[in-house]
């Protein structure tokens, strides 16, 4: 008898596995300035995680410029250019239903800051050394 394909398990395993795929596949766009955008090719984006939607028709793209400089004209110019970015990444996935991309400032790395100045207050260091 024939596995069932369709397990919660199996299924989580191959959104996370598509959306690593879109984030390689933007992340080598970006990097080989393919996109007609004058302010993506002088700017070094950091494509940092792609969430997929379960039926893998959304795609919430989170990316950060190098240094943060200039997030938001970054982001402007993705949002402005993502019909190129959907069909680039339909063509390359070979999916049924091309992934709608919406593009995201990644705000991880200013929480794991803020998370580390905080644990950096000598109160806080005071409470974790007495331990």
């Amino acid at each position: 008898m024939a596995k069932n394909a369709s397990t919660p398990e199996q299924q989580s395993v191959r959104v996370l596995k598509v959306g690593e795929r879109v984030r390689h596949i933007l992340s080598e766009l970006l990097a080989r300035g393919e996109a007609h955008d004058d302010t993506l090719r002088a700017t070094n984006i950091s494509v940092t995680e792609v969430r997929m939607s379960p039926d893998l028709r959304q795609a919430k793209v989170y990316v950060k410029p190098l240094l943060g400089e200039d997030e938001a004209a970054a982001l402007k110019a993705l949002r402005t250019n993502t019909a190129f970015f959907q069909k680039e990444v339909a063509q390359r996935l070979g999916l049924k239903f091309a992934p709608k991309l919406q593009f995201r400032a990644d705000e991880s790395f200013d929480e794991a800051n803020r998370i580390e100045s905080l644990l950096d207050d000598p109160r806080v260091k005071r409470d974790l050394d007495e331990d």
